[in-house]
């Protein structure tokens, strides 16, 4: 399979200065793998990637150094000029929105910079199939990595919030990834809806850390009533509940949740 390389370069260096031109540049049914190298920076703009501009990576050096970042909340959506973001609310407020299949990140960092307390606050948005994430950050508060529908697969990442920062109803595999809980809060809320549905999320072999306090962040709780998560050969610190797991306030949620932790490490 052929390779397109294309470089964004703020300074004028590359061929364009934003990593929504570069995507622009990709065209829709796009069959070849296109890969666009982010010089180091940060990039103040909302990111899109449409339905049929499959087979994109972007590639940036370092995470800490290659930021993908803007502010939306679900209450607040500003279309930065330039800007293809789509949607209203939760689903449209992601600093970058990801619909092409076959997308691949690697060494960069996607980050929504909303303040605490602005309430949801999407630093990434998934909703595309056969997606993977290496050497990642995702920085935020409230509902942090929206992994919304399709099959993903992240390795070496860092994702960090404090309210349901890993949400969503896809499939994923979240493997040697760290994950810190900055404040109270949950840290995923999977949304399967039915028994009858595949999806679910998978943590093997993570670390899971927080601010020095203990007791004050559950391991999820389900968005919807068949949510399902485990958590395998994983590392958890004492900001973790003894309790794990939360019914948000339904009961009846506990007969149809799946919640599991193999083989973990409670406390260090």
């Amino acid at each position: 399979m052929s390779v397109r390389v294309l470089k964004v370069s703020q300074d004028g260096s590359g061929d364009y200065r934003t990593v929504q031109e570069a995507i622009d540049a990709v065209p829709l049914g796009n069959t070849c793998r296109t890969v666009i190298r982010v010089s180091p920076g940060v990039y103040k703009q909302p990111v899109y990637v449409p339905k049929t501009k499959n087979l994109i990576t972007l590639a940036g050096l370092r995470p800490e150094g290659t930021v993908l970042t803007w502010n939306n909340t679900a209450t607040k959506i500003d279309h930065h000029q330039g800007s293809r973001v789509i949607g209203t609310g939760t689903f449209g407020c992601g600093s970058t929105i990801v619909e092409g299949e076959d997308f691949i990140a690697e060494n960069i960092t996607f980050e929504n910079s909303a303040p605490e307390g602005s309430g949801q606050a999407v630093a990434i948005r998934v909703t595309a199939d056969r997606c993977a994430f290496y050497n990642c950050r995702f920085l935020g508060w409230q509902d942090t990595l929206y992994l919304h529908y399709g099959k993903q697969y992240l390795k070496d990442c860092y994702i960090e919030g404090s309210v349901d920062f890993i949400f969503g109803n896809s499939t994923a595999l979240l493997e040697h990834c760290h994950i810190h809980c900055k404040s109270a809060g949950f840290i995923t809320a999977q949304s399967r809806k039915s028994s009858q549905e595949s999806t679910g999320y998978v943590f093997l072999r993570c670390v899971i850390t927080g601010n020095g306090g203990t007791n004050y962040s559950y391991l999820g709780r389900p968005w919807g009533p068949f949510g399902r998560v485990v958590f395998a050969y994983t590392w958890m610190d004492a900001c973790i509940r003894p309790v794990g797991w939360n019914n948000w306030n339904k009961p009846e949620n506990e007969r149809s949740a799946c919640f599991y932790e193999y083989r973990y490490c409670l406390f260090p």
